[in-house]
């Protein structure tokens, strides 16, 4: 896997900011920012294989209302395991409790979208996040947040495996990590490639959208995509990781033939009916990370969002 590393600029840019925000406490901040980085991958476009302000991409039985509809069922689940992780220390008590709403969380996925799978890793990983950084609220960086989920992840909880069916068929079959080894490492593709491309394309003065893109790429071009092997096998990931390093190596998506990369690798995935959904989770991930430590954040949570209480019935 290619590393990314942080300049001292960026890593400055990475520290927290004190999470009072629009809302009244940090459970209900955490929570938001969560909801808001999902909704915020979703609109985010174009995205190729995915749901975007598009269409559907590969997805017949989904599209962008029935995300955010997702998106928002999922906020006093992730309010819950901010909630209880208040006070604690990485136990196996604490990776039992954070599983048990999760599943529940899941549950609530489901009833918002009719049954569709819109967000299952996604609440894995997030709110494992979530519950790092509640945890690390004395070192609040994005680095630290993420090594604390993964101390989370490691521990044991006999009823994960049957989490994922898919998931797990897929790593067997192909011998990759997937969403769990991705979270008991510390989430390499979110700290070593998606929030550093990020910040460094903004730097670079990349506008935002693009930007985002550019981290979404850079985490295909490296991610062993579970969804993608799931859906198309090798060769949906192989076009992907490809396509992803063809964007990149073409100057990224703010450029016309980066971006015109871009549209050729939509084309190619839709044709394999193939998505990059594990991807996706580590972006809203990487744009989770990347609010917490944001500023700008508080304002803008608000506007968008206004008090996020409202969402916790």
């Amino acid at each position: 896997m290619s590393t990314y590393s942080f300049s001292p600029d960026e890593q400055s840019t990475t520290k927290l900011t004190p999470l009072t925000f629009a809302c009244r406490n940090i459970e209900t901040s955490l929570a938001a920012l969560a909801v808001r980085a999902l909704i915020e991958e979703a609109d985010l476009t174009p995205k190729p294989g995915l749901v975007d302000q598009r269409g559907c991409g590969a997805h017949a039985d989904l599209n962008l209302d029935l995300m955010h509809r997702s998106a928002r069922s999922l906020f006093p689940y992730f309010r819950a395991m901010a909630g209880a992780s208040l006070g604690k220390v990485p136990s196996i008590d604490l990776r039992k409790q954070l599983a048990s709403i999760g599943r529940d969380g899941e549950c609530a996925m489901y009833a918002a979208t009719g049954g569709s799978n819109s967000h299952k890793g996604a609440i894995w990983a997030l709110g494992l996040l979530v519950s790092g950084a509640v945890l690390c609220s004395g070192t609040p960086k994005p680095l630290a947040i993420a090594a604390m989920a993964g101390s989370i992840a490691r521990l044991p909880d006999s009823r994960t495996p049957q989490m994922d069916a898919n998931g797990i068929r897929v790593q067997q079959k192909y011998g990759v990590n997937g969403a769990r080894g991705e979270a008991q490492e510390g989430f390499p593709h979110v700290v070593r490639i998606g929030l550093p491309v990020l910040l460094r394309a903004r730097s670079q003065g990349v506008p935002e959208n693009n930007a985002r893109l550019d981290a979404l790429m850079a985490i295909m071009a490296e991610l062993d995509d579970t969804c993608l092997l799931h859906r198309g096998g090798m060769r949906a990931l192989d076009a992907a990781k490809q396509g992803a390093r063809f964007v990149l190596h073409e100057g990224g998506t703010s450029t016309t033939r980066g971006l015109n990369m871009l549209f050729q690798l939509d084309a190619e995935l839709l044709k394999l009916n193939a998505s990059p959904g594990g991807s996706a989770d580590l972006l809203a991930a990487t744009l989770f990370l990347d609010s917490v430590a944001n500023p700008s954040v508080q304002q803008a949570l608000f506007d968008d969002y206004g008090d996020a209480e409202q969402w916790k019935n």
